[in-house]
């Protein structure tokens, strides 16, 4: 029997197929587009998303050589987008980057109760109590006849059983949804006039058996109706579990997080969250949006197509480019320290230069950036990690993990088979592993190491205090500024 691991992210479908024992034996991917518009706005048609994760499924099962029947688990991970199962209401699914509902969010973040407590006390437009709020005053029609309303990743598991549940992780994580104390937070919906929004679904521990494949499906999917869906997770949490197990985890992917067990609640951080991934634990995750989105954008400005392995390729190989120019890379805002969506990144001493060099220079100096945020959640974590596991798109490259090991102080433990489709393959596996701790330990492999480069860190040292010198300046320009 093979496993199978979806990952939805920000622009492509994940497909990952492995063994019992925790072997990837293939892996593809499938994109999908994102519609843009005014006031913040971004969004996905689910139709796309099905469709996306259907022909990565197939080319997998190409890939491996093996028939659908030998196919025998499968779970989903995705972004906290969500999806809007409502007559008239396109495109369908809102962005997890969708910030309509800014206002919304800061109106919730003055009420004294758990769950903005949970939010590090300044609840973000990211998370869907705000969106919820939102469709309530400016979609009452879509309100009125909401056939459902979930996370895209329970809305995947839905639409492949049939079976409408969610995840543990998703409602401890992104809705008003305390585990420890007694589930729905009605007293809360009650008050901001949203407790008749369709939310009856039982909720699922990850790695719960959902269902198998309904008939059809298993058809769109490629698959047979013995494939049994488990509960998954959000896509950072599922590369926590992924990622090495004992220590703190960075996701480093469209966005970064750091996921760490043990940290009290605190401003500008969410959770704790009892069970968020293991049933007797309770993660908080801290972090900063649009990482990846930043280099991505660099990306785009370069006078040839390039790609990201071309360019940290080139990278590799040159002394250390971009002398002079330092990068605040908070462009679609903080999430933390400073909890403030509306707040935007800094470029200093960026020249009219375009050619390659010039953009080699502006991507590095981005990352470097964005390395010191890091370093900057995680000590406003209160954490002094000896090592970090390390998973996303940013930790495929030798150079970039050396780079977090350098700003962070942390040695980078890294599994190259994909800890995000690990973690979710390892829900998928639980139901007949004996439990999600056992197919973690079943799919558990060696990772690479990177440790600290003395010289490296001198040299991010004195970015450092440069980044902390713009972040005061920032905030005395904004000062100036202000009616």
């Amino acid at each position: 029997m093979l496993i199978a691991a979806v990952d939805v992210g920000s622009a492509r479908a994940r497909a990952g197929l492995f063994t019992p024992d925790g072997q990837l034996v293939a892996r593809t991917s499938r994109g999908f587009d994102t519609r843009h518009a005014s006031d913040g706005q971004a969004g996905f048609v689910f139709a796309e998303i099905w469709q996306a994760v259907s022909d990565a499924l197939a080319e997998a099962r190409q890939q491996a050589g093996t028939a659908p029947e030998r196919i025998g688990a499968l779970a989903f991970d995705a972004t906290c987008s969500l999806v809007v199962d409502a007559p008239g209401f396109a495109p369908d699914v809102i962005a997890w980057h969708d910030h309509r509902a800014v206002a919304e969010a800061a109106e919730l973040s003055d009420i004294a109760h758990e769950v903005v407590s949970r939010a590090g006390g300044a609840v973000s437009p990211e998370m869907q109590t705000p969106r919820l709020i939102w469709l309530r005053r400016h979609r009452p029609d879509i309100w009125a006849n909401l056939r459902g309303i979930r996370d895209l990743g329970d809305h995947l598991a839905f639409r492949a059983t049939g079976i409408a549940t969610r995840s543990h992780c998703a409602a401890a994580a992104k809705w008003p949804w305390l585990p420890d104390q007694g589930g729905w937070a009605e007293d809360l919906l009650t008050r901001l006039g949203i407790a008749d929004f369709p939310h009856a679904e039982p909720v699922l521990l990850t790695g719960a058996a959902i269902g198998p494949l309904t008939e059809p499906a298993a058809a769109e999917l490629g698959l047979t109706r013995s494939c049994v869906v488990a509960s998954g997770m959000i896509d950072a949490f599922a590369g926590a579990l992924g990622a090495a197990p004992g220590m703190p985890a960075l996701i480093a992917g469209t966005s970064n997080c750091i996921m760490a067990l043990d940290v009290p609640v605190g401003p500008a951080l969410w959770g704790p969250y009892p069970g968020a991934i293991l049933p007797d634990e309770a993660v908080t995750e801290a972090g900063q949006s649009a990482t990846g989105a930043l280099l991505e954008w660099v990306r785009r400005q370069y006078p040839d197509a390039q790609t990201h392995d071309q360019i940290t390729a080139r990278l590799a190989r040159m002394p250390e480019p971009g002398a002079g120019l330092h990068v605040l890379p908070d462009f679609k805002g903080n999430r933390a320290p400073f909890a403030d969506p509306l707040m935007r990144g800094v470029v200093h001493g960026m020249g009219l230069d375009r050619g390659q060099a010039a953009m080699d220079a502006l991507y590095w100096r981005a990352a470097v950036g964005i390395a010191l945020g890091t370093r900057q959640v995680i000590d406003h974590m209160g954490l002094t990690p000896a090592r970090l596991g390390m998973a996303g798109g940013q930790a495929r490259t030798a150079l970039m993990r050396q780079l977090y090991a350098d700003a962070t102080g942390a040695e980078i433990h890294w599994q190259p088979d994909d800890a995000v489709l690990r973690g979710t393959a390892i829900a998928a596996a639980a139901p007949r592993a004996g439990g999600l701790r056992a197919a973690r330990d079943r799919f558990a492999r060696p990772a690479t190491v990177t440790a600290p480069d003395p010289q490296g860190q001198a040299r991010r040292g004195r970015d450092w205090a440069v980044f902390l010198r713009m972040q005061q300046q920032r905030d005395e320009i904004l000062n100036m500024t202000k009616d």
